[in-house]
């Protein structure tokens, strides 16, 4: 099968594609055809081992990362945390999923979806397709989607709320404007001149455009600040609070989260209801799998980009390996 393997740290050139060796599932796992994953920020920042917290935070943080996820490179040589596809094996002892179910999952830090083969245990972060979703569609969900529904109901978000989202053209900040809406809450949506008609189209109630105003300065104040892509100042995080406000930051707030396949199906459900939508910036072929890395770098991504897997066996184009390329050291 086709695999994009990272060996080392670095820019997205360090991303080969090879040809290497398809899993077999165990008792409780599928093995899953993948035809779509993504490529989000996080991806970029474990490939390049830079945080994006700020010079001070990164400097403590980046050697535990190293401890974490592997020293000159990642121990997982396939990254990728997102997918969506078609169970083509089962296990002997799987009972929740068949040959032939349309899926959708996160592999979290397990990662492994820049593939065309990957093995998820049944009782993992993998629900069954929206109906009404391409994989294209479905496979943002399962993080960016995932993410946002968790961290606002984490800030206790009610109807009738005041909660604004900073970064909000983002895959997680387009997620979270229909989430907050589904609550109930009044949505104001920050981002960049020409991402306003965007945001409006997702259901916010009011957009400010960062490039030329500092919501700070507007003088209204919300019951939760969402920064969906890490980047307000810390001296800024609680101008606009009230007094009993949240802030929740994309980043610190998810490093104690856990994803459940019961959220998924929660997703699901709006997604079919209509209540949810993914918005796809660009579709990449795996082929492209550097390209689609350097455009995620620049941080101007409209909602998400998307690995299009194709199943063909033309691989003349490609390193081949042995199929015995060592994929965890």
């Amino acid at each position: 099968m086709k695999a994009v393997i990272c060996t080392k740290y670095g820019p997205p050139e360090v991303l080969q594609i090879m040809e290497i060796a398809k899993p077999f599932p165990g008792p409780n796992e599928l093995l899953v055809k993948i035809l779509a994953t993504t490529v989000h920020i996080g991806d970029t920042k474990i490939r390049r081992l830079e945080p994006g917290l700020g010079k001070f935070k990164d400097f403590f943080i980046k050697p535990l990362m190293r401890l974490v996820i592997g020293f000159n490179g990642p121990r997982k040589k396939i990254l990728g945390m997102e997918f969506s596809g078609e169970v083509e094996a089962v296990g002997k002892d799987v009972t929740h999923f068949k040959v032939g179910d349309p899926v959708f999952a996160s592999t979290e830090f397990k990662f492994g979806t820049y593939a065309q083969y990957l093995c998820i245990n049944e009782n993992g972060v993998v629900a069954i397709r929206p109906t009404n979703m391409t994989h294209e569609e479905a496979a943002p969900v399962s993080n960016g989607g995932i993410t946002a529904l968790i961290h606002l109901r984490k800030s206790n978000i009610r109807e009738g709320q005041k909660v604004l989202i900073y970064g909000a053209s983002g895959s997680v900040g387009t997620y979270a404007i229909q989430i907050a809406k589904n609550y109930g809450a009044e949505v104001t949506a920050v981002c960049s001149t020409s991402n306003l008609q965007l945001v409006k189209s997702l259901g916010a109630d009011k957009v400010i455009d960062y490039t030329k105003e500092d919501f700070t300065q507007n003088g209204e104040s919300y019951d939760v600040i969402y920064d969906a892509v890490g980047k307000i100042e810390p001296i800024k995080r609680k101008i606009s609070l009230n007094k009993m406000g949240r802030y929740l930051n994309v980043f610190s707030a998810s490093g104690n989260i856990k994803l459940k396949a019961e959220d998924l199906y929660h997703l699901k459900e709006l997604c079919e209801s209509g209540k949810l939508k993914t918005v796809i910036d660009r579709v990449y072929p795996l082929e492209e799998i550097v390209e689609a890395h350097r455009y995620v770098d620049k941080g101007h991504k409209k909602g998400n980009v998307v690995i299009k897997i194709d199943h063909n066996d033309n691989l003349s184009q490609f390193h081949k390996s042995k199929g015995n390329f060592p994929l965890s050291s």
